[in-house]
């Protein structure tokens, strides 16, 4: 059975898939160590409506920096590269038209939920699609929605007094709660990401490592 390459993926999107990986894990964990510095969100003396685990530390080893202050300086480091790469990738996706093929549109809505009913076997035959399906689109335009609120929240979070966004979150308590839920938000998809990678579609990890897509073709 030959294969046939349905498509390459561009070199810059695999460099700044990969940065990603590395400055997105970068940021979790120093993240986590600035949280195990005030495990709670509300004030002290308060409570906190949405937090049932207020005191709880996540372990040493899921934590970077040390301490509250190494975790700062290594989050704050990080969040420059991820703001950079996340600019990088933009302006490809607008200078190369790129962003047409991928952004998911409510016409997608279908292809998305025909590709997941496949990835969670419910669906024997892959559903056709050009290059992107719809639930391809769907994790490019949520991405980078995630990504958008996290820079914003944690701006909110940093500079609560010079910058007016954590009042437009309902207060600076809730901003960083955002900020939190957004950390999770990105670590579900990158379990649901890995498991329609590695376990149903491998091709789209190897493509995205050495570029070239290749369907098998009768």
């Amino acid at each position: 059975m030959d294969r046939t390459v349905r498509f390459q993926q561009p070199l810059l999107l695999r460099i700044s898939h990969w940065l990603n990986v590395v400055l997105l894990a970068g940021m979790i964990a120093s993240g986590l160590q600035i949280f195990h510095a005030y495990p709670a969100f509300a004030e002290r003396g308060a409570e906190f409506c949405c937090w049932p685990l207020a005191g709880k530390r996540f372990p040493e080893a899921v934590r970077l920096g040390g301490w509250l202050a190494g975790g700062l300086k290594w989050h704050l480091f990080l969040m420059w590269g991820f703001v950079l790469n996340g600019l990088v990738w933009v302006g490809w996706q607008i200078g190369s038209g790129e962003w047409r093929r991928r952004a998911f549109r409510p016409r997608d809505l279908r292809g998305a939920w025909e590709m997941a009913a496949y990835y969670a076997r419910r669906r024997g035959e892959k559903p056709a699609y050009q290059v992107y399906n719809g639930l391809q689109k769907l994790a490019y335009t949520g991405t980078f929605a995630l990504g958008v609120l996290a820079v914003a929240t944690g701006f909110a979070i940093w500079k609560p007094v010079s910058l007016p966004l954590a009042g437009w979150m309902g207060g600076y308590v809730w901003a960083r709660f955002w900020h939190f839920l957004i950390v999770w938000a990105f670590v579900g998809f990158t379990i649901g990401h890995l498991f329609m990678t590695l376990v149903v579609d491998r091709e789209a990890t190897r493509s995205m490592i050495v570029g070239a897509y290749r369907d098998p073709a009768s």
